[in-house]
């Protein structure tokens, strides 16, 4: 059984403590257990090297030079990372080795909550099996992205509200190696109910069950 810890808090908005339960239960029905924190210091007082995947769910926040040297060391030798949203992507904005680990950073959401097509771009990924284009409403995530990634889906802009940005393809699912470990980042998920979006739940479930160790 793989072992996993999510540690979920930071920007209210996005409801961070319910959406630790809808994937904790994903987890759990792909064979996971599952260890929920409400606190940063997790981090710190836990051996993340015992963990086959971590779940960083907090968006904003502070983390140290030495916690993400430690993070940066258990991924690196084997435990996976893998979150969604804000809580992965828009974690820690002061940390660049957290960036690096991650892949990329949140810049913008422009227009706010709107709806977009996700493209799948990674037909021949397990992950994305059998999972078709699909719309959605939620925010679309304009991010700095590493150029390093797989790319999984991603979105198209419109001239709204930012005529420059008419046309810019921006990856929205994208995976990595990082040393021994792997990392899977899904845009998607703003609220809570999100997660029920039968894509978005069998993107996510299936993305961070492959970046378990």
């Amino acid at each position: 059984m793989k072992k996993t810890i999510i540690i979920s808090g930071g920007y209210t908005p996005h409801r961070p403590f319910e959406a630790a339960g809808k994937v904790k239960a994903m987890l759990e029905a792909v064979g996971h257990e599952v260890d929920l924190f409400d606190d940063l210091s997790a981090y710190d007082r836990l051996d993340l090297s015992a963990y086959d995947l971590i779940v960083p769910n907090w968006t904003l926040g502070e983390m140290s030079v030495e916690t993400s040297r430690k993070l940066w060391q258990a991924v690196a030798s084997g435990t996976g990372l893998g979150g969604f949203h804000g809580g992965m992507v828009d974690g820690f904005r002061g940390n660049e080795r957290f960036r690096f680990i991650v892949g990329g950073a949140y810049a913008a959401e422009p227009g706010g909550i709107r709806d977009y097509r996700v493209r799948v771009t990674g037909r021949d990924d397990p992950v994305m099996e059998g999972i078709e284009d699909f719309d959605h409403r939620s925010e679309q995530y304009y991010l700095h992205v590493d150029p390093a990634v797989q790319v999984l889906a991603e979105t198209t802009f419109s001239a709204t509200p930012y005529p420059w940005l008419e046309g810019v393809r921006m990856p929205t699912v994208w995976k990595k190696r990082f040393g021994e470990g792997r990392v899977f980042f899904s845009a998607l998920g703003h609220v809570p109910e999100e997660l029920d979006h039968p894509s978005v739940r069998s993107i996510l479930t299936r993305g961070l069950a492959w970046a378990a160790r």
